[in-house]
């Protein structure tokens, strides 16, 4: 299993377990109620349950290691998961409105709408609490799957919080209908929030530039750049879960033999490892400098310099992640 993935794991299976526990909860509100309100929030906690156990099986996956028919990992798995999980809750969020929409033509009798609200208050205080802690957990280890189960958790808790205040409007004003027209809103908030995952999710895996951790990579070399690191270039980053695959194009000295282009890697390995927030992977190709190199390189013991040195370019994200070697023509 690979480092970091068992805690998340063990959060995931509570999560679920929870989700359950939830699910049961909201379903005796309904029956007790028969608030289509309420059922609306039901029917996301069965999406809840669902996403919840695919998630934790997809983190078991994700934490295998890489191996012959897999070689960058099995990291992928997590968006593939958060995928399911918002097209589940568009799904619901599409259920949810058809049943409201029926019910606003056709409206039930509602009945004890005061113990209604005081399970769905504490299903809706559980879930924020749940959902707080795993969008925290989910950032930090950069877990896609756990944020998605956040964001997933706290917007069923606000959704349970608008959900709580039509239901007292309904039992006040006995307005059989705003039970109905407070379920459409929240429809259309769940189908927003799905969608946002969703996307998220596709983004993953179609490899979509992570624009602000390679920018903070520029700034990372940029701050701590060698004379003989003469340029970066072509630099991408593809996220594989947790883990961050990096490729990119070095300019060193021509005349540099194979051990002093190695030595040079490893010194952007070590640097960008030690500073970075997560687990990563190189493949960095070096590339011998050019006469047109030298107005830009700082080596200043050279012995085959063509020109004399005019300026540093510094690096930024247009001729960082341009597939081309800087020169004065560049700048």
């Amino acid at each position: 299993m690979l480092k970091g993935y068992a805690e998340k794991i063990r959060l995931q299976r509570w999560v679920a377990w929870v989700g359950m526990a939830l699910l049961l909860i909201k379903f005796i509100a309904f029956f007790i109620t028969q608030s289509n309100a309420i059922l609306t929030d039901a029917m996301e906690s069965i999406v809840n349950v669902v996403a919840g156990w695919i998630a934790f099986y997809s983190l078991i996956v994700a934490s295998r290691p890489r191996d012959e028919d897999h070689p960058y990992g099995h990291g992928k798995m997590e968006y593939i998961s958060a995928s399911i999980e918002g097209a589940l809750i568009v799904a619901a969020a599409l259920a949810i409105l058809f049943k409201s929409g029926y019910n606003l033509l056709h409206p039930q009798q509602l009945q004890r709408l005061d113990m209604g609200i005081v399970l769905t208050a504490c299903a809706g205080l559980v879930n924020y609490f749940f959902g707080r802690y795993l969008s925290k957990k989910g950032a930090s280890t950069h877990s896609i799957t756990l944020v998605a189960g956040g964001k997933h958790l706290l917007s069923d808790a606000y959704s349970s919080l608008g959900l709580i205040v039509g239901l007292a409007i309904a039992w006040v004003s006995g307005l059989v209908w705003v039970d109905n027209l407070v379920a459409l809103g929240f429809g259309v908030y769940i189908g927003y929030m799905g969608v946002r995952i969703l996307k998220q999710s596709v983004d993953g895996i179609m490899d979509k530039s992570d624009v602000q951790t390679i920018k903070e990579l520029i700034e990372l070399l940029e701050k701590n750049r060698k004379p003989h690191w003469i340029d970066i270039h072509n630099l991408r980053v593809i996220n594989y879960g947790s883990r961050l695959h990096l490729d990119c194009h070095v300019t060193v000295p021509w005349y540099y033999n194979v051990k002093q282009g190695h030595d040079v890697i490893a010194e952007i390995d070590l640097l960008i490892q030690k500073e970075a927030q997560r687990e990563m992977e190189f493949f960095i190709h070096t590339d011998p400098c050019l006469p047109d190199s030298c107005s830009i390189c700082k080596v200043a013991d050279c012995p085959e310099r063509k020109k004399t040195f005019e300026l540093t370019v510094n690096w930024n994200w247009e001729n960082v992640t341009s597939n081309q070697k800087h020169s004065m023509k560049t700048t």
